[in-house]
């Protein structure tokens, strides 16, 4: 394992002023997505879709990765060309998922496991060889009426430990992924409370297991109250609540951080990143580089003008990048 390697990696899928795009919908996640805007849910329309994403010109300019589901590495655009070799080409590195679905955690009502580590030592090989040189495994944290439990959240951190491990022996950076869920009606306090053990729980474990710090990045929900709070969170009372989190429970050692949207509206996930990075500059920088990875938060406006209609490819296009531009700007704190 070359750890130089990792870390040059991780550098660059943080090079300042770009994020990440994350196109890795589990095929059942992408079917009801593309229910939702009318199309026939097929392997080839959720193909055309995923064409249409890589096959934007420009996109380097935004972007530094993009995270792949299994279907979607193997996949080639309608001129034959395998969609990992397009992404190479523009200098974008392929991100692969590797979790497989969540599952209730036995004796835990409410609380979810992710699963996935059978075999996976064998399938980060054949992905390095594919051409991807990072991975991602995302674990559920649900607030709610008693949960999370130290334990279920204990038991996850594991599971990403080993995860990372693994990732590092095949020359893969490990994108850690503990997903705070924004679903509920839970307030920011508790929102922060959990965000915080979580985080601190997920870093004692990963150098309990001896994970080699500077070679991962984090992949983090924002800190805000839950989506049926009556009192919604300001970008502002996110922002400070989000750094003060990161501040107290993040390592120094983690060369970044990438925001999920989680469920916010695009709107709502821009605005708050934005208030994120103005803080970053009032402090005149955080020990970490930030960054956007956002699925929903990007792609929905794209979906929406897409339809599935190949009229509407290039127009739908022009959404993607006018978006990826505005979070952009907003990873600078520039909106």
């Amino acid at each position: 394992m070359n750890n130089e390697k990792l870390y040059k990696i991780a550098e660059k899928l943080l090079t300042p002023k770009k994020g990440i795009l994350a196109a890795d919908q589990s095929s059942s996640t992408m079917d009801k997505q593309l229910k939702g805007i009318g199309v026939e849910p097929t392997a080839e329309n959720r193909r055309r879709y995923r064409q249409l994403l890589i096959t934007t010109p420009g996109i380097e300019e935004y972007i530094n990765g993009i995270i792949l589901y299994d279907a979607t590495i193997r996949n080639q655009t309608d001129k034959g060309e395998p969609f990992i070799d397009h992404i190479l080409a523009k200098g974008i590195i392929p991100i692969i998922k590797v979790d497989k679905s969540t599952v209730e955690l036995d004796g835990f009502p409410g609380e979810r496991v992710t699963e996935g580590l059978d075999d996976l030592d064998e399938r980060l090989a054949e992905y390095f060889e594919m051409g991807a040189r990072a991975a991602k495994w995302r674990a559920v944290v649900n607030i709610g009426d008693g949960i999370p439990s130290a334990e279920s959240i204990k038991f996850n951190c594991l599971l990403l430990a080993r995860y990372a491990k693994l990732c590092q022996k095949n020359g893969l950076v490990p994108i850690v992924e503990p997903e705070v869920i924004y679903k509920g009606n839970h307030d920011i306090a508790r929102a922060t409370e959990v965000t915080e053990l979580t985080l601190k729980t997920l870093f004692a474990v990963l150098n309990q297991y001896r994970v080699d710090l500077k070679g991962v990045i984090l992949k983090s929900s924002m800190v805000l109250a839950g989506s049926e709070n009556e009192k919604q969170s300001t970008p502002e009372e996110v922002a400070k609540a989000t750094v003060r989190v990161f501040m107290e429970a993040v390592p120094k050692l983690i060369p970044g951080i990438v925001f999920l949207s989680g469920g916010q509206t695009p709107e709502q996930a821009t605005a708050n990143l934005n208030a994120i990075a103005k803080i970053e500059k009032e402090r005149g920088g955080l020990p970490w580089q930030l960054a956007f990875s956002f699925s929903r938060g990007i792609e929905k406006p794209v979906q929406q003008t897409w339809l599935g209609k190949e009229e509407n490819v290039e127009a739908a296009k022009e959404v993607l990048i006018e978006t990826l531009k505005k979070n952009c700007l907003a990873d600078q704190g520039a909106l």
